[in-house]
């Protein structure tokens, strides 16, 4: 509770600085001879176009959106500085270089008027990248990606150039009272003079140290204290029930149809990420076809982020109303009726959202409301993302009726109550996403953005799939309830250190204050602790069920889940680890961010984690669910195997290369040019984007299409409803395992002066 208070204590006061120094926006912006150039409005308009139109997941804004197109920010501020050196040049300045870095360097913001006012160059300058932009977005899709040639008026976009010169103008105009800009001088331009601050610095430094004193005291606990971590019942021999004894209620049956929901979103999840990545190797067409006119890049990689949170979260949905019955040893009436207006509701949400990006990306609805909302991970419309938040307190009390009974003889800090606390959190937590609308800051709105992206997948997610896991096992019988809950509030802990205020990682750059780029980056590198922990459970994982197949009498029937499991605990440690702190260092995130080496960490983390869980726990259910006739090791094994090494595949053949070219160009030449189109799509990045094909064939042929098999084997022979004699209706008939025997032990060797 200590450490939960703090971290939301801080989240506090960083979101009180959100608001107190986000970067001002003028209601007009002038030339020096009083002609205004945009208004507020403009500039609001012109995000709210951004957004709705889906250019955040074309190009991005202060390094955030999607990887294809320039970052607008940087784009806007490299061009408007050439056009105003060429200004000065033809008007015979002795300096031009000089007095060009000065005028974007100098704040000219007049509070008490609400004005703006640009010097002379820069007036000149916004009237060429209008111009410039005029162009790129009627543009065909063959050079873009983007359909939108013929279907933005010049005031659209003006308003596009409003809103980028202002992003651009807060990354390059000194913070009053401060040498450094309201983007702690981000991006890197030469132009402007933009270099990384001291604190830029000196906090990667510091969160180095953090790093390594972090790892050090956890090591040296688990030295300690033997007692933490996975220890199973070493002593005790264990008998799995064959699945088919299994006795499953109503609810535990209706989840086969939400894992066929989920094997067939994680199926077209995978075919429309190939075809945004198909974008990068060759722009022009697709194996001859012109996907573009009607799947632009945009609505490809909309759809692709999106469906990544909603196949992920089907398969947690069906994982805690499957696990319920069997925490509870009961279920009341009516619970498979909830469930399936559960799944009816997620349908609707998912088809909806889908439909309504699709119209607000080609221009066909305007609304933010049912179209598209266009903020990254938040594509979708308001009113879905508000059936979504409700959808997930359903949830919450569908789980809750199941519990009812435990809860009520067991203690607040039991495993039942952490199950139900856990949950709570995740509807709660996700709801935090209403409070970003498009008109708003888009400061403070990526301030609130984030809690749903970080906060609530890396910290409050992550704690409802540790006590999941801890479940299973107890349940399982593999290890001890005791064990579990150790487990259970050394994550608490450890996650809530690092993961809460490690939010701010994301965002140093986005006009907050310094205190965010020092209070993340230190925060930030705790969070690689938890995930060296949980590496050396994943060992313990592997041990546990190997010690289990090798005495049981039995088979174990959960080998590939358990697998699952390992995996998520090795791309944990890679992908969310290494990989996140390779980005999170300040000095390092200046030159890299928006660049391939993010593309790496979110494709390993995401889905090496998250993605890995909802597999497991999609095999630990459909175990049961399918018949024994019906089920297939070998296709567990070859998805296991399949989606792994097709995303190793995908992350050391392309992604993190092409991340590392990316981030010497930037440090060599500079940020714009770096993420310009043709940087790229350059001959050798198009290369290793085509060599990412074998691993995305096998990713979704021997991974994803086995894995949607057994999905619907789940569903086609589903295991029927048999009420067991004596027992309650929709009662679970007998546990997972029976303890027969203690082991034979080896007795303690004697050891007498010094020999053994």
């Amino acid at each position: 509770m200590l450490v939960l208070i703090t971290g939301l204590f801080g989240l506090g006061f960083l979101a009180y600085r959100t608001y107190a120094a986000e970067p001002p926006i003028p209601e007009r912006t002038v030339a020096e001879d009083g002609r205004v150039l945009f208004t507020r409005a403009d500039i609001g308009d012109g995000q709210e176009l951004f957004l709705r139109r889906g250019l955040m997941e074309h190009g991005s804004v202060f390094g955030h959106g999607a990887y294809l197109g320039p970052d607008f920010t940087a784009d806007a501020l490299h061009r408007s500085a050439l056009a105003a050196r060429a200004y000065y040049e033809r008007h015979r300045d002795p300096n031009p270089a000089d007095h060009t870095a000065a005028d974007f360097k100098r704040n000219r913001y007049d509070e008490t008027r609400d004005a703006l006012v640009f010097s002379d160059a820069q007036a000149a300058a916004f009237a060429e990248t209008e111009e410039y932009y005029n162009s790129y977005f009627a543009a065909p899709v063959t050079q873009t990606g983007l359909r939108l040639q013929g279907q933005l008026d010049a005031h659209a976009v003006h308003t596009l150039a409003s809103f980028f010169a202002w992003t651009a103008w807060t990354a390059s105009t000194a913070r009053p009272g401060k040498e450094y800009s309201y983007t702690n001088n981000w991006p890197p331009e030469a132009l402007v003079r933009n270099q990384p601050t001291a604190s830029t610095l000196v906090f990667s430094m510091l969160s180095l140290a953090a790093l390594l004193g972090g790892t050090g005291l956890l090591l040296a606990v688990f030295g300690r204290w033997k007692i933490l971590g996975w220890h199973g019942s070493d002593q005790n021999r264990i008998v799995f029930r064959r699945p088919s004894e299994v006795q499953l209620t109503p609810a535990q049956r209706a989840c086969a149809w939400f894992f066929l929901a989920m094997g067939a979103l994680f199926l077209v999840q995978v075919l429309v990420g190939a075809a945004s990545q198909h974008y990068r190797a060759d722009i022009s067409n697709f194996f001859g076809f012109d996907l573009g006119r009607w799947f632009p890049y945009n609505l490809a990689r909309t759809w692709h982020v999106q469906l990544s949170l909603l196949w992920v979260s089907t398969s947690y949905l069906a994982a805690g109303i499957f696990l319920v019955p069997m925490i509870a040893g009961r279920e009341p009436r009516g619970q498979h009726v909830l469930a399936y207006v559960l799944l009816g509701a997620l349908v609707v949400v998912t088809v909806g959202s889908l439909a309504g990006e699709f119209a607000g990306i080609h221009g066909w609805t305007a609304s933010t409301w049912f179209g598209n909302q266009g903020f990254e991970y938040l594509d979708l419309g308001r009113f879905w993302q508000a059936l979504l938040s409700l959808g997930l307190v359903a949830w919450v009390v569908i789980l809750y009726r199941g519990l009812r009974g435990r809860l009520r003889l067991e203690h607040k800090g039991n495993m039942p109550w952490l199950f139900f606390f856990s949950a709570l959190a995740i509807p709660a937590f996700y709801a935090v996403g209403l409070l970003v609308n498009t008109r708003s800051h888009f400061t403070t709105a990526d301030f609130w953005r984030f809690w749903v992206v970080h906060l609530w997948v890396e910290d409050f997610l992550e704690l409802f799939t540790t006590v999941m896991v801890a479940y299973v096992f107890v349940l399982l019988g593999v290890v001890a309830e005791a064990v579990a809950l150790r487990v259970i509030y050394l994550d608490i802990i450890l996650y809530s250190v690092g993961g809460m205020i490690g939010t701010m990682h994301h965002l140093y750059f986005s006009g907050e204050p310094v205190e965010h780029m020092a209070l993340g980056a230190l925060f930030s590198a705790a969070e690689v602790i938890p995930l060296t922990f949980l590496t050396v459970e994943a060992w313990s994982f592997l041990r546990l069920g190997g010690q289990q197949t090798e005495a049981a009498a039995r088979p174990f029937p959960h080998r590939w889940a358990i697998m699952f499991l390992v995996a998520v605990g090795f791309w944990n440690f890679l992908g969310a680890g290494i990989f996140g702190f390779l980005i999170n260092l300040p000095i390092v995130s200046y030159y890299e961010i928006g660049t391939a080496l993010t593309a790496n960490h979110a494709h390993a983390s995401m889905m090496g984690v998250y993605g890995m869980l909802a597999a497991g726990l999609a095999l630990f259910a459909l175990r049961y669910l399918v018949p024994e006739s019906r089920w297939s090791e070998r296709a567990a094994k070859i998805s296991f195997w399949s989606l792994n090494l097709g995303l190793a595949w995908m992350v050391f053949a392309t992604l993190f290369p092409l991340g590392l070219l990316q981030l010497y160009e930037s440090i060599s030449h500079g940020y714009y040019e770096a993420r310009a189109m043709t940087f790229v799509t350059n001959p050798t990045n198009r290369f290793l984007e085509w060599l990412r094909l074998p691993g995305d064939v096998l990713f979704i042929v021997g991974g994803v299409l086995p894995l949607l098999w057994l999905c619907w084997c789940g569903v086609r022979y589903r295991v029927p409803f048999v009420l067991v004699p004596g027992t309650t209706t929709g009662a679970s008939a007998v546990s997972l395992f029976t303890e027969v025997t203690e082991a034979e032990t080896e007795p303690e060797p004697v050891v007498e002066a010094g020999v053994e």
